[in-house]
């Protein structure tokens, strides 16, 4: 194997693990909520931002896969994004099936149970935002580069992040703490206040790292791309 062939096949699997770890490790970290204190207190937000304890683990899924997209072109990033989908239910099974199976110690089972038991509200809003915010986001990302000619790689990521994050957010927190509880009698429902400042609060936060992470994805494209042959469909 050639050195440039050995760069272009480690930076496709790294990209690959990277979206897949940051995605798993958003699915078991998902039920924590965070609380960020803001140096002003904003309108709607109050002084504090409440975010899942996924969204940072969540906002490397979008770094990953337009870098992927950049790089691989459209349908294999839309290969990643749907696979990946199918891979959290293998993460739920092994995590629900690992809970089911009796413990050594009972104190310890219950703790294991308690911490990273999925909540079926924040399941459900969780699959549902990933699937459509996902596919969004390459759809997007593509249709960009095509009407710019592949040039202003910035304002694909952040236009196409930035929109992707919104509707993730909106679907998320809606589906996990109005529609689920609601509907489906799964989980805890939240006031409609609390679930438009928790919308606000988390898309703020996500616009800042979609903002922040394109010099990122401008070192990696720009490292890998010489070893890439053309890929985009």
């Amino acid at each position: 194997m050639s050195n440039e062939h050995a760069t272009l096949v480690f930076g496709q699997i790294t990209l690959i693990a990277l979206f897949v770890t940051a995605l798993v490790t958003a699915q078991l970290t998902a039920a924590k909520l965070l609380a960020f204190s803001l140096p002003v207190e904003l309108p709607v937000v109050g002084a504090s931002i409440i975010l899942p304890g996924a969204a940072l683990a969540y906002a490397i899924t979008f770094f990953a896969s337009d870098c992927y997209a950049e790089l691989y072109g459209r349908r294999s990033a839309q290969i990643m994004v749907n696979v990946a989908f199918a891979m959290n239910f293998v993460v739920l099974a092994l995590v629900w099936s690992t809970i089911a199976a009796p413990g050594a110690d009972p104190e310890f089972a219950a703790l294991f149970e308690e911490a990273l038991a999925p909540a079926g509200n924040i399941v459900l809003g969780s699959l549902l935002a990933y699937i459509v915010s996902q596919n969004y986001d390459v759809i997007v990302f593509h249709r960009i580069r095509d009407a710019t000619d592949g040039a202003y790689l910035w304002l694909r990521n952040i236009v196409s992040t930035g929109t992707s994050q919104a509707i993730d957010t909106v679907i998320f927190v809606s589906v996990a703490f109005i529609v689920a509880p609601q509907l489906l009698g799964v989980g805890f429902a939240l006031p409609w206040s609390e679930v438009i400042a928790l919308i606000i609060g988390q898309y703020l936060l996500k616009l800042v790292i979609a903002v922040a992470d394109t010099p990122f994805v401008y070192a990696v494209v720009s490292a890998l791309r010489s070893k890439t042959p053309s890929a985009y469909n």
